[in-house]
Order: C-alpha cells, then sequence, then structure tokens
C-alpha cells in the first residue's frame, strides 16, 4: 500500500502549496526565482489544460470520478496479481495524486490554482521566441510524469514481450 501514500504524499504537497499561494499572495501576483524565466504567479483557472474547455466543473467532476475509480481499480489488481511491476504502479500513483490534487480544487472553488510560470525568451536562427508555457501546479506534474511513466512501462514491457517471443 506505499503506492497509495505516495499519492497521498503528492496530494498533500499539491493541496500545501496551493494554499500557500492562495493565503500569502493576491490574485496575478508574481514573484520572481530565477529572473523572468521562473517565477511564482498567483492564477487561476477554471478549466482544464491549456485553459480549454472554460468553465465545464461539473463535467471536470465526473470524469476526474470515472478516471480515479479506474486508477485505484488497476492499482488494486496489479497489487493483487503479486506481480513485480513497479514502473506501472508508480506511473498509476503520480496520476491518481495529480488527480485527485485538481479534484479537490474543482470540487470546493470551482477553479484549479495555478503558480509555476517559465516564460522563454530568446533568439534561434534568427528568430525571437517569447512563449510562456501555459501555468501549472504540482497536481499537473503527477498527471505528466504518471503519463509519461505509464508510456515508458508499455514501451519496455512491449520490448520485454517481444524478446519472449522470439526466445
Amino acid at each position: 500500500m506505499i503506492y497509495f501514500l505516495a499519492a497521498a504524499v503528492v496530494i498533500l504537497l499539491d493541496q500545501l502549496t496551493k494554499w500557500a499561494v492562495v493565503t500569502y499572495m493576491e490574485l496575478n501576483e508574481s514573484i520572481p526565482v530565477i529572473g523572468e524565466f521562473f517565477a511564482i504567479y498567483s492564477h487561476r483557472n477554471r478549466g482544464a489544460a491549456f485553459g480549454i474547455l472554460q468553465d465545464q466543473r461539473w463535467f471536470f467532476i465526473i470524469i476526474t470520478l470515472v478516471v480515479v475509480v479506474g486508477i485505484i481499480w488497476f492499482m488494486l489488481r496489479t497489487i493483487r496479481s503479486g506481480e513485480r511491476q513497479v514502473l506501472f504502479l508508480t506511473g498509476l500513483t503520480l496520476l491518481l495524486g495529480g488527480a485527485i490534487g485538481n479534484f479537490i480544487d474543482r470540487l470546493f472553488t470551482g477553479e484549479v490554482v495555478d503558480f509555476l510560470k517559465f516564460h522563454f525568451e530568446f533568439t534561434l536562427f534568427g528568430l525571437d521566441v517569447d512563449y510562456t508555457y501555459p501555468i501549472f501546479n504540482v497536481a499537473d506534474i503527477g498527471v505528466v510524469l504518471g503519463a509519461c511513466i505509464l508510456i515508458l512501462d508499455t514501451l519496455l514491457s512491449g520490448r520485454r514481450d517481444k524478446k519472449e517471443i522470439t526466445a
């Protein structure tokens, strides 16, 4: 059950950092951390990643509940199987923690607190690049890392299966 404890840690870190932003910063306030490249920026998002599907609170609540139930089911099934699938369970753990972290925001306030802001400004091949990555939070990091780990696990298990077939 270490995986559920790890998911709880992701949720706790997410909620603590969001609480600090809401408590100690005004909305749209920015605190530079690394010049203009990285800042803590108090922002609210009423949609999904990159601000899509604004004001669809109940849609996200229902979808997240279905996803969370599915993740927990897969985790319990995998744990009970006795197979050592650390990578797969780690990916699901991070997804679970991230999904619940943002779910809590949507459920209680109707919006997600985002605060990690990266701004890229440079010249590349004579072109001036000035881009601000969409502002995100700890839960988003859990979701993205979890998805990447699951993709990696899928690729690696495909290679293992292919080796077993040829052997």
